[in-house]
Parts: structure tokens; sequence; C-alpha cells
């Protein structure tokens, strides 16, 4: 395998190539790296470089195989085994052989004719054509509900929704049952999140009216999370902190606090940050004169600074839904409730602008969802999100509201630089293999043209026509969905690993 390369054509105007190198001390290195044709000169040239766990990329036994002169090419089995043989040895490769038959050919372009190699072995084309690949979404936002609540949803069924979405990690916040305030309760999370989630996982610790102070010192301590969430405003249980010598020992003794803070309580945790915190993160901003708060911290130098930085997330139903929509029938006045509270038209419309002009940091979709029963019996606040987010976005990139190159800065790259989650956000030499393909062009309609996977059974959406799907989610090197479908026998998600 010495200095060899394979190239895996994606479509016309992509390529990836695979490669074993020589280091200096005799090792074969692998790297992956994608080329995109210039249009222009007719060539090939490199974009970026994706090293990754090569070892966990899915190219051996899943991509058809070319050499390095763009031939088609392909290993027989005793080619195939030496190559598992090598990964395995050499990079802790684990593989089972598979069995591969016709039904795992699917074209890869009109370049290739399918029939010419469906009786070969150790085969598999991946058409992506015309689509767009990119890292998995990272939403720093949800509330999956377990434990104490998982009749609503758990780490099962909420990442299901996150693979089918496109989504490969996600953040959990606190306020469960118990609540994540003790580092044995945060550890017992784990725990569930790691068995049972198909994608990768973080959880936000989280501060106490009751005072835990010492709780998050021993857990940021111990690197067992690196966020703090807060609520400055109504929330149930023991998590609304309303005294100010909690808030400023919370603010000195964290890392990155993520606050939920409306109106004038946004102001007193800027200055909170200012004062005592090493970093602000203000929680699903739903209007213009609350965003404009936040924005104004932002470009001052004395309030946002490299020691106490300030970031903006927002929300997508604080981007599609408002007042008015909410109140069109008597069903969306039940349903389209939440904390904070849908706004006016006009809030959209600057919040868009903000995006555009590169004043909101990220996109997290506060995903909290309730049984639709418990919705229309009373007010209740909170729905899903996490299972149409992406899809949202990139309809909102075919009507020229946003670029496809923001989208991924709010969704991918930022919440990974905010949160410091190591080596994942980008398609980047040694991060790790979470990516997607989206089908930017296709058509269809929420509820009718999909299974809805979140627990809770329906979404805010349902009927809306969107253009824009993910279609392959790859989480960690392996395929976890496809075209519609949960890989059932794959689970692969992670615990998320931090940085300084």
């Amino acid at each position: 395998m010495e200095n060899q390369k394979y190239l895996f054509q994606l479509s016309d105007d992509n390529l990836l190539s695979f490669s074993f190198q020589k280091n200096k001390e005799d090792e074969l290195i692998p790297s992956l790296n994608l080329y995109e044709k210039n249009q222009s000169a007719g060539e090939f040239k490199k974009q970026q470089n994706i090293k990754e766990t090569l070892i966990e990329f899915p190219v051996a036994n899943s991509f058809y195989l070319f050499n390095k002169n763009n031939d088609l090419n392909h290993l027989n089995r005793e080619e195939f085994k030496s190559f598992i043989e090598l990964m395995q040895k050499n990079y802790n490769f684990e593989i089972s052989e598979q069995e591969f038959s016709k039904k795992d050919f699917e074209k890869i372009s009109e370049n290739i004719d399918v029939k010419e190699f469906e009786s070969k072995d150790n085969v598999r084309i991946v058409d992506v054509d015309h689509k767009l690949i990119m890292p998995g979404v990272i939403d720093v936002h949800t509330h999956m509900r377990e434990p104490g609540i998982t009749y609503k949803e758990d780490f099962g069924t909420g990442s299901r929704a996150c693979a089918k979405a496109g989504v490969t990690t996600f953040y959990d916040m606190p306020n469960t049952i118990p609540t994540t305030t003790t580092l044995e309760s945060l550890q017992e999370k784990k725990k569930l999140a790691s068995e049972k989630s198909i994608v990768n996982f973080g959880l936000h610790f989280g501060g106490s009216k009751n005072d835990n102070v010492e709780e998050i010192k021993k857990v940021l301590k111990n690197g067992e999370a690196n966020t703090v969430k807060i609520f400055m405003n109504v929330t149930t249980g023991e998590m609304l902190i309303e005294d100010d010598e909690i808030l400023k020992k919370v603010f000195e003794n964290s890392k990155l606090v993520l606050v939920h803070a409306e109106h004038e309580m946004i102001d007193k945790a800027i200055e909170l940050n200012k004062n005592y915190g090493k970093g602000l993160y203000v929680c699903h901003i739903p209007s213009a004169e609350e965003l404009k708060k936040v924005i104004n911290a932002k470009k001052d130098g004395n309030l946002n600074t490299e020691k106490h930085p300030v970031y903006a997330e927002v929300t997508p139903h604080h981007l599609f839904l408002n007042t008015e929509i909410r109140e069109s029938t008597e069903r969306n006045k039940m349903l389209l409730r939440m904390k904070p509270e849908l706004r006016e038209k006009s809030d959209n419309e600057f919040l868009w602008e903000a995006i555009n002009r590169g004043e909101v940091d990220t996109i997290g979709t506060d995903h909290a969802p309730h049984l639709i029963k418990e919705k229309l019996e009373k007010v209740t606040f909170g729905m899903p999100g996490v299972e149409t987010s992406l899809a949202l976005m990139i309809n909102a990139y075919n009507k020229g509201k946003i670029s496809l190159e923001m989208i991924q800065k709010l969704m991918c790259e930022n919440p990974a630089k905010i949160m410091k989650i190591l080596k994942r956000g980008k398609l980047q030499e040694g991060y790790f293999a979470d990516i997607i393909v989206v089908d930017t062009k296709k058509e269809w309609i929420v509820g009718i043209d999909d299974t809805i996977e979140s627990k809770c059974g329906w979404t805010p959406y349902e009927n809306w026509k969107l253009k824009g799907k993910n279609t392959m989610t790859i989480v960690n090197g392996k395929i976890v969905y496809e075209n519609g479908k949960i890989q059932e026998n794959v689970k692969n998600g992670k615990e998320i690993e931090f940085y300084n």
C-alpha cells in the first residue's frame, strides 16, 4: 500500500483522494483530500484536506476505487483483505467483512456504466452527483428530555431525528428531572446518552438557585463539561437564578455561560460577563430589540473582548414563525408557544438582516418536544425543531435569503469553535468524518413526504413545502442515515471532546 493513491469521483466536478505515504519514522500515514474542478481551467484543485480518523471513514468497503490516473479500478478480494489487514494493524481500524451484492450498487456519476461492474465484488458506488457535501450540523441547544421526561423524547429518538436531519452532534440542556446540576447527575446522563445516541453528543451543566458553584468547579476541573447554562427568566424547578451573589459566583467560576435571558435581563447578563465572566452565549434571541442589545455589546470593545467574548444565537422558529402565523388558527395558537415567545414579522426580518451582516454567531434549535395532546390541552412552552432546522435553512438559501457559506458557518463551524469542540465542524485534516450529503434541489412536503423520527410525532412546519433535504448522514465515518432510512445496525455516536 505504500504511496498508493485512489480517487473517489463524487461528481463531474468533485473528487476525493485516498492515499498512503511514509513519514520520517517509516510509518504509513493515510490522507484524504477533496478536489474541486476549476470550471475555467478544467483542472481539479485541492480544496480541503480531511485526513480524519481516516481509519473510521468508510472508504475501502463503501466506495468504488479509482487509481491515480483516474481510470476505473477495483480491489479484488485478496487485495481488499490485505487493505483491511493493514488498516487494522496500523490504525486500530475495526471492520467486519461484509457480504457485497448487487443491491449495494448505486450510480456514482453518469460516466460509469453500472452494468460493467454488477458482477464484481467489494464494490459499492454511491451517487452524490449534484449534491452538497458539508460538515455535519452541530446543534448546541436541544432538550432531549432524558432523564425524567422520556415520554416526550429520549436520547435514542432525539438522535434519530438528528441523524435524519443532518445533525451529527447535539448539546443537551440541563433542565431535566433531575436537573443536571451535580457531577453525579451529569455522569448518569452521559451514561444514558452513550447507550442510546446514534450521533455525537455533549451536555451543558446547569447552574442552580441553590448555589451549586462547588459542583460547577468540580465538573469543569475534571473536564466533564466546559459550559454552564443558567436561566435568568422564567423556568421551572431550581434553575431560575435571581440571587445576584449566586449569579456573580457562577460567572466567576465558569468558562462559557449560556443564558436564557430576555429583555432587561440581557443587559444584566452582559454586565455580569464584563465584570466576572469568561464568555457569554445568549440563547434563542427572538426580537430586534433584544438582538440589538447583544449586537451593541459585541461591537463594544469593553464588553466583548478576548477574555470575555459575547455570542448571539437565534432559532429557526424565530426566523420563520411569528405572531401572525401563531394567531392564524386556533390550533396554531396552542402549538406555537415557546419561551421566548414568537414576535412580529418585522422581528423575523431584522434577524435575517443581522445574520447576513455577520452579527449572529449560531443557529440553535431549542428543540423542546411535547406530545401534541399536551400542547392542545393547555398552554405548554416548547416544540420540536431539530428535524427541520437544516432543511428550513437550505430552503431559505433557495429563496436567496442566505448563502450556503453562511449556513455552514452558523450551523457547523461556529458552534464547534465557540463550544471548543475538538476536531468537528469542518472538513479538514485531522477532523472526524462527520459528513452530510444534501440534495439542495429536492422538493418535499414536511410531514407527508417523510417519517417524523421525534417521539412527539409532530412538527410546527407540517405541510410546508420545502426545497432542500439531507440524504445521507455519516457520523465518525459510518453511514447512520441514507435516503430516508436510519441504519438500524449502526450506533456510532460519541461524547464530544474539548480543547482549551
